[in-house]
């Protein structure tokens, strides 16, 4: 016989004055179950995370918790100012014989249990939160966030950990591939409504589309009815006034109906300003070292970044990415070895730790009162992209309203903080984007947009991120932070970079066919310690050539559908000369490029 859900959700109704957070919201969670919970930034899933755990009262409804079953809760800024230590905060509800399991996950998640709550960052705190309830292991665990501030490492140890518990858990996150290996139920929070599906993370995006598509298609049959109605009722109501008021109430009703439904959320107006190019050649660092406190941060560590290149640091925390970013921005001198920058370089900061914005400003004033967009506290308006724009509609673009605009930094949620912090600096020119955890607390649709005005920025791009699929979607190489001071570059993003490094740690006997075999597959596999025709150097070069090449073609392919327009000539000589030149120089580096790239594959096939 089928045990009853651990959770019982019947008609649950929740407002903070407007339109309702959720309405007649009803769902169950069984035993075992495996749900994401997805949506907008401030669509409401933390609140809904809340109304499971009893944190929060709803307006109308009932909640049913099965007798003997507990629910855990895993709270994104959790009070730690009764304990002396995080231990203390993570074993607080613990059974004293099975304290031994917070120094288990503890040492999965790398914290430090005896660290003082106090001097503690936002990253262990939200740790300590995340040991306590999967030591206490409730019968059903709510994690909201848990990825966040965790490494890739941490990361892939708490996957495994959830994949083979017995326990039922719902997990918000933005980290999609968590996700797609987690889940296998999926709740969707959209304007007042919980939607639900049986599948996991995995079919999220074609079934959310699906239902766009279906409300769109009832729009307009709603708008069709509305016309044939209101057509007529102009033609012939005079006529037929008493015999056909239910046709005028009808005519009525469809209107409510149509003026209640709430419009979806656009997408945030995110894109970069068009900026002056940087020269070819962005940093050229050779054989850079770096030592903090007798730790190896950096040992001779060469590479080029050429313009137009996306660059990912990844590996633990604490091993040094953060340095060697502001090594390679001229931020920071390395302990030996030289940095050469680049020409007309226009860098924009996005911090992990958000720290451009002062909790105590405004959203106006933070947008208004910064020395480097040479703007005061007293202005209404901002130079955005080269023209002045109103700081509330320009806020408007990244989906803040103007009673926001008014409002504390302070009170923002981290996906929305993050989405403020994005908003300044794509209000300025740019040709070096550092981004260091940009992926922290942004939505879904947000991470999208992101990834695709990356994929469309003129500049050079440096990353800092343990997000695998963001990583995967944007990089063009990785720089791998293996431990010792060892960083080495691969091509490609974290999946081309975990295929590369098992073929560079495979048995020696082999190494040589798996070179062929990768390289044939336009692979960059190597052995750095053998001796070989190909440099490394130039391996890396021939992996990085595909995809120069091809997007000197689509540049290609853009004027030459620029320069058809009819007319152009006679209408605009200007610019029509300016994208001939670009055309021809166009053809030019592509014709190089080719080149290139049939030399080094020469070269790599003769090893």
């Amino acid at each position: 016989m089928a045990k009853p859900p651990i959770l019982t959700l019947t008609d649950i109704t929740l407002s903070f004055g407007g339109n309702p957070v959720f309405d007649a919201l009803g769902m169950t969670v069984q035993e075992n179950d495996r749900v994401c919970l997805v949506g907008r930034n401030g669509s409401g899933k933390s609140t809904l995370m809340k109304v499971i755990a009893g944190l929060i009262e709803p307006d109308q409804g009932n909640i049913f918790l099965r007798p003997g079953q507990k629910v855990g809760y895993m709270d994104q800024h959790p009070d730690l100012s009764a304990y002396d230590t995080l231990g203390d905060y993570a074993r607080s509800e613990i059974d004293p014989i099975d304290t031994y399991k917070v120094d288990i996950i503890a040492e999965g998640l790398k914290l430090n249990l005896e660290a003082p709550p106090k001097t503690a960052s936002g990253g262990e705190r939200r740790r300590a939160a995340l040991v306590k309830i999967m030591a206490e292991e409730p019968e059903l665990m709510l994690l909201d966030e848990p990825t966040n501030h965790l490494d890739i490492e941490a990361i892939q140890w708490l996957e495994a950990e959830l994949r083979q518990t017995k326990k039922a858990f719902i997990l918000i996150s933005h980290d999609r591939a968590f996700l797609r290996n987690l889940t296998r139920a999926t709740l969707w929070v959209d304007r007042g409504k919980v939607h639900q599906n049986p599948k996991g993370f995995e079919a999220f995006e074609d079934w959310r589309d699906k239902k766009y598509d279906e409300e769109d298609q009832q729009r307009h049959k709603l708008n069709r009815l509305i016309k044939s109605e209101a057509r007529w009722a102009v033609e012939g109501i005079s006529a037929r006034r008493k015999r056909n008021q239910g046709r005028v109430r009808r005519l009525l009703d469809l209107k409510d109906e149509r003026s209640g439904q709430i419009k979806r959320q656009g997408a945030a107006a995110m894109e970069f300003a068009d900026s002056p190019k940087s020269g070819k050649l962005v940093v050229d660092i050779n054989n850079i070292s770096k030592t903090f406190e007798d730790k190896n941060i950096v040992n001779n560590l060469s590479i080029k970044v050429t313009r137009g290149e996306r660059i990912a640091l990844v590996g633990p925390n604490g091993i040094g990415k953060t340095t060697v970013l502001n090594i390679l921005t001229g931020i920071l001198e390395p302990d030996t070895g030289t940095v050469k920058l680049g020409v007309n370089l226009l860098t924009a900061i996005f911090d992990q730790n958000r720290s451009a914005l002062k909790p105590e400003q405004t959203l106006w004033e933070s947008l208004t009162e910064d020395k480097d967009l040479g703007v005061s506290g007293k202005n209404d308006q901002i130079m955005v992209r080269g023209k002045p724009k109103h700081v509330v509609g320009y806020l408007k673009e990244f989906l803040f309203d103007e009673n926001q605009a008014r409002g504390p930094v302070s009170v923002l949620s981290g996906g929305e903080k993050a989405r403020l912090l994005l908003s300044r600096i794509m209000a300025r020119e740019s040709n070096l984007l550092v981004m260091d955890e940009p992926t922290n607390d942004l939505d879904v649709e947000t991470l999208d947009l992101l990834q695709e005005i990356l994929d469309s920025y003129d500049g050079t791009v440096l990353l800092v991120s343990h997000d695998r699929d963001f990583l995967d979607r944007v990089a063009t190489t990785t720089l791998a932070f293996e431990g010792n001071g060892k960083v080495i570059p691969y091509a490609g993003g974290w999946s081309d970079y975990q295929s590369q490094k098992k073929l560079r740690y495979s048995d020696t006997n082999q190494t040589k066919d798996i070179k062929k075999k990768s390289r044939k597959n336009n692979s960059l596999a190597s052995n750095p310690n053998n001796k070989v025709s190909i440099t490394f150097a130039q391996l890396d070069r021939l992996g990085k050539l595909p995809n120069l090449i091809e997007r000197n073609e689509k540049e290609i392919a853009k004027l030459e559908e620029f320069l058809s327009q009819e007319n152009l000539f006679n209408d605009y000589p200007e610019k029509f000369q300016k994208a001939t030149d670009g055309l021809i120089e166009r053809h030019e580096v592509l014709a190089n490029l080719e080149n290139e790239w049939i030399e080094l594959e020469s070269l790599s096939q003769e090893v």
